[in-house]
C-alpha cells in the first residue's frame, strides 16, 4: 500500500512515516499544499493523509481539487478541531474519513487499511491465492499453513500482487506501490525482492516472471 501524508507539523509527519514503513506501507511525505497537489497528481497513492491547515494551499481547497481532478486515491483528513461541524465540513469536500489530533497510532493504521479496501473492486481484508495466504493487519504470511516470515519489502511486494487477482503486475508498478519516491526506476530492487520472496515461498513456485510484461502470482 502506497501513502502520502501532508501535514506540516514536520515531527508529527515524519514520526507517523516511520511507523506506517514499519507497518510494510510505502510512505512520501510532503509539508505543504503545492506539494501535496503536486504528489498526488504524479504518483498512484492508495490512501493520502490530509492535513486540514496546510501552508500555500489549505488543506480543504487540496481536497476539492484532487476530487474535482478525479484523483482515485482516498482522503483521510486530519484537523486539531474535533467538534461535529468540523468533520461534516470536511466529508462535504469529498474526503472519505476524517481523524481529529492528536491520535492513536493503531487506528490511523486501522482507518488506513480500511480505506486502501475501498476500492472499485472490494478487496477482501485478508488475501488468499495459490495456497497463499496474506493478513495485512496482522502482517502474517501463510503458504498451505506455514507461516513465512518475510521482511516488509517482501510483504509489501507480495500484498500487491495478491490484490492484482492473478493479473500481471510489471515491475514499474511493483515500483509504484510498494517503494516511495526515492526509488530509482534503474534500480534492480524488484528483481532482487521477487527473488528472495519466491525462495521463501518454497516449491512449486507461485510467482511466475511473464517476459516482457512482469510478474503474476
Amino acid at each position: 500500500m502506497r501513502v502520502l501524508i501532508a501535514e506540516d507539523e514536520r515531527v508529527l509527519a515524519d514520526v507517523v512515516a516511520a511507523g506506517l514503513r514499519r507497518e510494510t506501507m510505502a510512505v512520501d511525505v510532503v509539508y505543504d499544499g503545492d506539494a501535496a497537489l503536486e504528489r498526488a497528481t504524479t504518483h498512484d497513492y492508495d490512501v493520502i493523509v490530509l492535513d486540514r491547515d496546510l501552508p500555500s494551499v489549505h488543506g480543504d481547497e487540496v481536497c476539492r481539487r484532487l476530487v474535482a481532478g478525479r484523483v482515485t486515491a482516498r482522503i483521510i483528513m486530519l484537523t486539531a478541531s474535533g467538534d461535529l461541524r468540523s468533520k461534516v465540513e470536511g466529508l462535504t469536500l469529498g474526503a472519505d474519513d476524517y481523524l481529529p489530533k492528536p491520535f492513536d497510532f493503531p487506528e490511523l493504521v486501522a482507518r488506513l487499511r480500511a480505506l486502501a479496501r475501498r476500492t472499485p473492486l472490494a478487496v477482501p481484508p485478508v488475501l488468499s491465492r495459490a495456497g497463499v495466504t496474506l493478513d495485512p493487519a496482522r502482517r502474517e504470511v501463510f503458504r498451505d499453513g506455514r507461516y513465512v516470515a518475510l521482511s516488509p519489502k517482501e510483504f509489501a511486494v507480495l500484498e500487491v500482487l495478491l490484490r492484482a487477482g492473478g493479473n500481471v503486475v510489471s515491475a514499474e508498478d511493483l515500483l509504484e506501490k510498494a517503494w516511495d519516491e526515492n526509488i530509482s526506476y534503474f534500480t534492480n530492487s524488484v528483481r532482487v525482492t521477487v527473488m528472495t520472496l519466491r525462495k521463501k515461498l518454497g516449491s512449486p513456485a507461485v510467482i511466475e516472471t511473464v517476459t516482457g510484461a512482469g510478474y503474476r502470482l
